[in-house]
C-alpha cells in the first residue's frame, strides 16, 4: 500500500494564488507598459469627455431663463433623495471625476517619460510638424485646463473668487453667471481655456479612437474630421455662455 504521508517522502502541495492578487498583478504589469499607460489615459479621457458633454449641455440651460438653470443646480445637488443625502451623489461624481484626473495626467506625464527614454541618442529625424504642434497643445494646453478647472471650482462653485463681496449667491446660478462675465478678462480667460479645451479634445479623441483601434486606412481623414466638429461645437457650447453675457444678450 502506497502511503504519500509516510516519512521520508516530500510533500507536494499545491498552493493557489488568490484570484485579487493575480488580477491586482495583472493591473500593475499592465500600468507599467506604454500600451497600458494609453488604455488608461484614453478610458480616463473618455470618462472626462463625457463629463465635459454633459457640464456643457447643463450650461445651455441658461439661455432658458434664470428658473430653469437654477432648478438645474438644485437637482444636481438633490439627485439620489432619500436614499442618500443632500449632495452625495454629487461628490461621488466629483470624487470620481478627480480620480480619472490624477489617473489621466499621471498617465500622460509618465508615457511622455518612458516615450523620451526610448527615443535613440542623437535622435535628428526631421520633425513632423502637426504631431509637434499636437504634442505642445496637449501638454501646455493640459496645464492651462488644469489651472482653469482649479480657478473655475473657485470661481462659480464656491465664489471665492471674481465676485465683490456679497455679489456671489448660493445656488443662483444665473444672477451669478451674469454678474461674473459682465466684466471682460474674466470673459476672455474663459475663451482660451476654452481655446485649449478644444485643441486638447481633438487630439484627445482622435488619439483614444486610434487607441481603441477604431481607425483604419479608409476612415482615418472622417475620424479626424468628426473629432475637429466635436471640438468646435463644445467650444461654441461653453463659449456662448460668457460671450452672450459680455454682448448684453443674457441679463
Amino acid at each position: 500500500m502506497n502511503n504519500s504521508m509516510s516519512p521520508g517522502k516530500p510533500v507536494h502541495r499545491m498552493v493557489q494564488t488568490a484570484p485579487r492578487a493575480v488580477t491586482a498583478n495583472r493591473i500593475a504589469v499592465l500600468w507599467s507598459t506604454i500600451i497600458g499607460k494609453k488604455i488608461v489615459m484614453a478610458t480616463t479621457g473618455a470618462v472626462l469627455f463625457l463629463f465635459v458633454v454633459m457640464h456643457m449641455i447643463g450650461n445651455l440651460k441658461i439661455f432658458h431663463g434664470p428658473s430653469e438653470i437654477n432648478a438645474y443646480a438644485a437637482f444636481l445637488r438633490e439627485m439620489g433623495q432619500p436614499e442618500l443625502g443632500y449632495g452625495q451623489v454629487l461628490w461621488i461624481v466629483r470624487i470620481s471625476l478627480l480620480a480619472c484626473l490624477v489617473l489621466h495626467v499621471t498617465a500622460v506625464v509618465q508615457l511622455t517619460r518612458m516615450n523620451q527614454k526610448a527615443r535613440p541618442i542623437g535622435y535628428n529625424t526631421k520633425k513632423n510638424v502637426e504631431t509637434t504642434f499636437a504634442a505642445l497643445t496637449m501638454r501646455w494646453g493640459g496645464f492651462l485646463l488644469l489651472v482653469f478647472v482649479i480657478f473655475h471650482l473657485l470661481h462659480l462653485t464656491a465664489g471665492a473668487v471674481g465676485f465683490k463681496p456679497g455679489q456671489f449667491i448660493r445656488l443662483a446660478v444665473y444672477q451669478n453667471v451674469v454678474t461674473t462675465f459682465s466684466y471682460w478678462p474674466i470673459v476672455l480667460f474663459y475663451v482660451v481655456a476654452m481655446a485649449a479645451l478644444c485643441l486638447h479634445l481633438y487630439h484627445g479623441l482622435w488619439s483614444a479612437l486610434q487607441t481603441f483601434g477604431f481607425n483604419n486606412a479608409r476612415n482615418t481623414r472622417m475620424l479626424k474630421t468628426v473629432s475637429r466638429v466635436v471640438a468646435i461645437v463644445i467650444f461654441l457650447g461653453f463659449t456662448s455662455v460668457p460671450v452672450s453675457v459680455l454682448a448684453g444678450w443674457l441679463r
